[in-house]
């Protein structure tokens, strides 16, 4: 790593950055809530109501109101919504979230697309629904980007595959034709499920947003990126797909079921450490991809100190050299932790423009737009009427563990079973304990400045409505 890098980048007093030249204006999508948020109520230290023009526009240094969807307007599933802007670290609530009744049609019937989306289509062929929340970064650009486009790339994709997700077991042609007489056996053989087509729906649906995120950015004259997590139910699963921090877990009377991991540079060493190997030119020289306990000084040249490579989950030591005292590929610890001194997620959508300050280095090539699909298979499980889904960004587990958000579901629902909102009063509730209260679950007063949008999905009501047609 060069010395004069390493000033302007981290050390006080060196040499300010010159002026950014100013960005074109032009945005994409304008700024705005989710659009069931329209006419949401707001709660806070001093409780107020907000007109959907207070929803859509930017923070205020007051107080932070929690916001959920108006009591008229029902979510899918009767699912609860609840979330609260960061403490004035940005203008803008960066994240967004989106939701709503899929509608997958046998075949394209045009390619105008209905505005609202939560309308039925009305040449249905299967039908699912789907949650999403999509956490900024660099902006809100590509979290409105993404909440308006990633249902519709999901949509066309799956509408690809229908044909082969509503056979008994997925055909290798679909069109059924049969080229070879043994194709069956190979299907079977390699173990393909209809989950599997699924699960390959949702990984191209996400880079395909991903490429809509790139280029509408670029023609905009825009940066920024976005974590993405979304749950889809289609025939009696739930497909939780992840790229990013943010995290979704099932929550039963005697059971917390993470139904995702969380994707940072730590948790990812190894994959980007092979890249890095594989492809040095990306680190133009400036990074070494090698990990060190700590960043080495010139004192430790000569040393043997532990370090590890992209082949090893273990450590071993090395004589250090020069070239290991460059800046590291990964640095810190935790929630520490940084790509490139940069980012503090390894996966996501957007960041197409986003380089290592007074570089030329692009972060894009790690970071990956794919995301990690677990399947909950709701069919097979003795549901029972408090079971949840909770998926929050990251502004929430910041404060609270698995356990302390399965602790307030278990204290709050048994007792407001007769409340019909009571699920979006959960996710409000869960948004109140991040916000520095000592008598809460936490103990410790602990507080989150990040924005933080919460969705709590019931999985029992479901059922029921499912079984009684």
């Amino acid at each position: 790593m060069s010395t004069g890098w390493f000033r302007r980048r981290f050390l006080p007093g060196g040499p300010l950055p010159g002026p950014r030249p100013p960005r074109p204006r032009t945005s994409p999508l304008p700024y705005r809530r989710p659009r069931f948020l329209r006419g949401s109520a707001s709660s806070s230290s001093s409780s107020s109501s907000s007109s959907s023009s207070a929803a859509d526009a930017p923070r205020r240094p007051e107080a932070r109101p929690v916001r959920c969807p108006a009591r008229g307007r029902a979510l899918p599933w009767d699912a609860g919504y609840a979330e609260i802007i960061n403490a004035e670290k940005s203008e803008f609530n960066e994240d967004q979230a989106a939701c709503g009744k899929l509608c997958i049609r046998r075949c394209e019937f045009g390619v105008e697309e209905d505005q609202e989306w939560l309308n039925l289509c009305p040449e249905e062929f299967l039908t699912g629904h789907y949650w999403a929340l999509f956490d900024g970064h660099g902006g809100p650009a590509a979290a409105i980007l993404a909440a308006n486009t990633l249902h519709s790339c999901l949509r066309q994709q799956l509408e690809a595959i229908v044909e082969g997700m509503v056979a008994a077991e997925p055909p290798m042609h679909l069109s059924g034709r049969c080229v070879c007489p043994s194709d069956p056996q190979f299907v079977e053989e390699k173990g393909i499920r209809t989950e599997d087509l699924v699960i390959g729906a949702l990984e191209s649906a996400f880079q395909e947003c991903d490429e809509v995120i790139g280029r509408e950015l670029e023609a905009s004259g825009q940066m920024g990126g976005c974590t993405a997590l979304v749950a889809v139910s289609l025939q009696g699963k739930l497909y939780v797909a992840n790229a990013g921090d943010s995290r979704a877990i099932l929550v039963r009377r005697d059971e917390v079921r993470p139904l995702s991991s969380e994707f940072t540079p730590e948790t990812e060493r190894q994959r980007i450490q092979q890249l890095a190997f594989v492809y040095p030119e990306l680190l133009a020289g400036e990074f070494t991809r090698l990990e060190f306990p700590r960043r080495l000084k010139g004192d430790d040249l000569g040393q043997k100190v532990l370090f590890r490579d992209h082949h090893m989950s273990g450590w071993s030591y090395k004589c250090v050299e020069k070239s290991d005292l460059k800046y590291p590929l990964i640095q810190g610890q935790g929630r520490q932790a940084r790509l490139l001194g940069t980012l503090a997620v390894s996966r996501g959508l957007g960041d197409h423009q986003l380089r290592v300050l007074d570089t030329n280095i692009q972060l894009k090539p790690f970071l990956l737009s794919v995301p990690q699909v677990t399947v909950l298979d709701v069919d097979q499980l003795e549901l029972q009427e408090d079971d949840v889904i909770v998926m929050a960004t990251d502004g929430l587990w910041d404060v609270l563990s698995n356990e302390q958000v399965a602790q307030l579901v278990r204290s709050f629902l048994p007792g407001n079973r007769e409340d019909p909102h009571r699920f979006s009063e959960l996710a409000q509730m869960l948004i109140h304990s991040t916000q520095g209260k000592d008598d809460g679950p936490t103990g410790e007063g602990q507080v989150s400045y990040d924005d933080i949008s919460v969705f709590v999905i019931p999985l029992y009501s479901q059922r029921q409505r499912s079984s009684s047609h």
